[in-house]
């Protein structure tokens, strides 16, 4: 049994889209950022965090028939040394958009697995460019609502779209779960043989 640690509807789609079966339930945690956490390991905490919060609230139902697994994952947007996850109002997604204007930015997605048997986890980034961006675009954008759940204040397979000339890496990380990473991690997760954690 598969159960995706999360409520994002971006992440149950590209589940879906990938061919697995799962359900999915929201791991309500503290997010905020610890003193001195570089991005990457901001992400791989959240995931792990999320994956095990579940996990716990599961174990109980893990079966030799049915094996539990437990996905975690997490996004967040850094640009110029600045992380950014979910705006908490329109005056924070109109400060990140003025940030990601005209410059480019990595999309860091943190994504983790738990089983019986282990933990593994991995990380993926992809760079993107944005171009410059309007203060009127910006307050259209802003009055859609599409940016106010999304991390860095937009969405690459909405309206933003527009701005978005280049990326470089995984699209579907930028929407929230790189698809081929994550296959291969839960490939790894389900293997019968204990490994070292993954870095």
């Amino acid at each position: 049994m598969l159960i995706l640690a999360s409520a994002s509807p971006r992440r149950h789609e590209l589940l879906t889209q990938a061919g697995l079966t799962f359900r999915a339930e929201a791991a309500n945690l503290n997010e905020d950022l610890l003193p001195n956490e570089a991005a990457a390991a901001y992400v791989q905490r959240l995931a792990e965090e999320k994956a095990q919060a579940v996990w716990n609230a599961h174990r109980a139902s893990d079966s030799s028939e049915d094996p539990l697994v437990v996905l975690g994952a997490d996004t967040c947007v850094v640009v110029e040394g600045h992380i950014l996850g979910k705006p908490a109002d329109s005056a924070d997604a109109r400060r990140m958009l003025e940030l990601l204007s005209g410059r480019t930015h990595a999309v860091l997605t943190g994504i983790a697995a738990i089983t019986a048997k282990k933990t593994v986890r991995d990380l993926d980034i992809t760079q993107v460019t944005f171009n410059v961006i309007t203060d009127a675009e910006v307050g259209r954008y802003i009055s859609s609502g599409e940016p106010l759940d999304k991390a860095g204040a937009y969405a690459i397979q909405g309206y933003a779209a527009r701005w978005i000339p280049r990326i470089e890496g995984c699209y579907f990380n930028v929407v929230g779960l790189p698809i081929a990473r994550t296959i291969a991690l839960l490939a790894q997760a389900q293997l019968d043989t204990p490994v070292a954690e993954k870095v």
